[in-house]
């Protein structure tokens, strides 16, 4: 066997709590992937008429133009699980470059854990696809109107296609990991997990040129969503990333602006907020981008969920359609599409929240380690963590209202014919669901960020 491989094993098996955070993601991005190639085939396990069957099949021709997307967003998002792992292992790549390994064998051993991490993520994705097969079939059958029966359905051609674009994705992020490890110095390597980072562009004259840009941009994406909402759906990729640029834009600027407001402020040195303060400020510039990454996710989600159940169980309520029968005018495939693309983009945000959190907290202990032996009190670590897990949730959920009274304003323009007390409770739903998700998982991290830090329940 390669020296690389069996490397790449011993450390996989070594480092598995590291791995861990990196296989979950894989496996969510891979089931959902397999998920929503599979659609149309829960829905064919279903009891259907031909008059049904006939327009699932039309169904499956809209979800097929929609992969691509899909792919697009689990890309960064593995990229971004990527970037995690190679922080949190670079001290140990540094440690094989100074006992003279030679960069090809380096970039085999990094190659190679990242393929075998995600063969088993693959594996074990189709697998959890799979037996979620009756989940997913009832949420189609829900959405459609049919009956539902238990069922599981496996689709080999959808596991051949998710194979095939989850092998490209991971390619391509092995291929930006190795190029990570290799392009950095030795000593940069090992000081890259602890080294606090700064961003760059924050004098007055660059705030001032941040602040009119993300204006401007917010202004073209919401005002096309409210006086041009055609625009805005044939262009929504574009729009999607001006509404990300804007929001990264906002983040920077709270960052740059906050801490310095704080400081000033008589209650600064109270507690741990000082401390609290400095660990966010360490992991600003990767914190921006993960938390602007998930802000725009989690109102998409929003959107997209809204947006499909107006125009399937909306529609149904509504009278606009026969409960019983699908039709050629319903729109209940766009419905299941913005339902599937919705929770695509729930766990795309709630990966890339875990990742920030847990690497945070991982970089974090040192300095947490170092307040249990100054004498800090139990309950002021505790309250640190909370607040220090709180703005990284707070921050991008409040930006991300801000982005879905916009576009939830948008569905109801293209979803007209919903009478209105229908529409508000889709909408109060599909809220109150993604705050009650985020709140889960809020609690969540934070007994998980408290298990790393203050080795509580270790």
């Amino acid at each position: 066997m390669p020296l690389a491989i069996r490397l790449a094993l011993g450390n996989v098996g070594r480092c598995v709590r590291d791995y861990s955070v990196y296989f979950v993601t894989l496996t969510c991005a891979s089931c959902l992937l397999y998920s929503f190639n599979a659609a149309g085939d829960y829905l064919l396990a279903l009891p259907l008429t031909p008059a049904q069957a006939e327009v699932v099949g039309k169904a499956r021709d809209v979800t097929g133009a929609f992969t691509t997307f899909v792919v697009l967003v689990f890309a960064l998002l593995v990229a971004y699980a990527g970037r995690y792992i190679v922080r949190r292992r670079s001290r140990e790549f540094a440690t094989y470059g100074l006992l003279g390994m030679r960069a090809p064998l380096l970039a085999g051993v990094v190659a190679a854990e990242g393929a075998l991490v995600g063969a088993m993520a693959l594996a074990a994705g189709v697998a959890v696809g799979f037996a979620a097969s009756p989940a997913f079939g009832s949420i189609a059958a829900f959405v459609f109107g049919v009956p539902w029966e238990l069922a599981w359905s496996f689709s080999p051609s959808s596991a051949v296609a998710t194979a095939g674009w989850f092998a490209a994705i991971e390619g391509a992020s092995i291929a930006l990991s190795v190029i990570e490890v290799l392009r950095r110095p030795l000593v940069e390597l090992l000081q890259q997990d602890r080294a606090p980072e700064r961003l760059v562009l924050t004098g007055r004259a660059p705030t001032r040129a941040q602040a009119a840009l993300a204006a401007l941009l917010l202004a073209v994406v919401w005002g096309s969503c409210l006086v041009q909402p055609g625009l805005f759906v044939l262009a929504i990729l574009p729009m999607g990333w001006a509404a990300y640029v804007a929001t990264s834009l906002v983040f920077r600027i709270v960052a740059s602006r906050v801490p310095g407001a704080l400081r000033r402020r008589d209650g600064y040195w109270e507690g741990l907020r000082a401390f609290v303060l400095r660990q966010l400020e360490g992991r600003v510039s990767t914190s921006c981008q993960a938390l602007s990454c998930t802000c725009v996710l989690m109102a998409c989600a929003v959107c997209m969920v809204c947006a499909g159940l107006l125009f399937s169980v909306g529609q149904r309520a509504s009278g606009l359609v026969d409960p019983g029968a699908l039709s050629e005018a319903s729109l209940a495939p766009i419905g299941f599409v913005g339902i599937f693309y919705g929770e695509a983009f729930l766990v795309a945000a709630a990966a890339v929240l875990a990742l920030q959190q847990l690497g945070q907290a991982a970089d974090g202990r040192r300095a947490y380690a170092t307040l249990v032996e100054l004498g800090a009190e139990p309950r002021e670590l505790r309250s640190a963590v909370r607040a220090q897990v709180g703005a990284s949730f707070a921050l991008p959920a409040a930006m991300a209202a801000a982005h879905d009274l916009v576009g939830i304003a948008l569905v109801r323009q293209l979803a007209m014919g919903v009478a209105d007390e229908v529409f508000l409770a889709i909408a109060a739903a599909s809220l109150l669901g993604t705050l009650a998700l985020l709140g889960a998982f809020y609690l969540l991290c934070v007994r998980e960020c408290s298990r790393l830090l203050l080795r509580e329940g270790a």
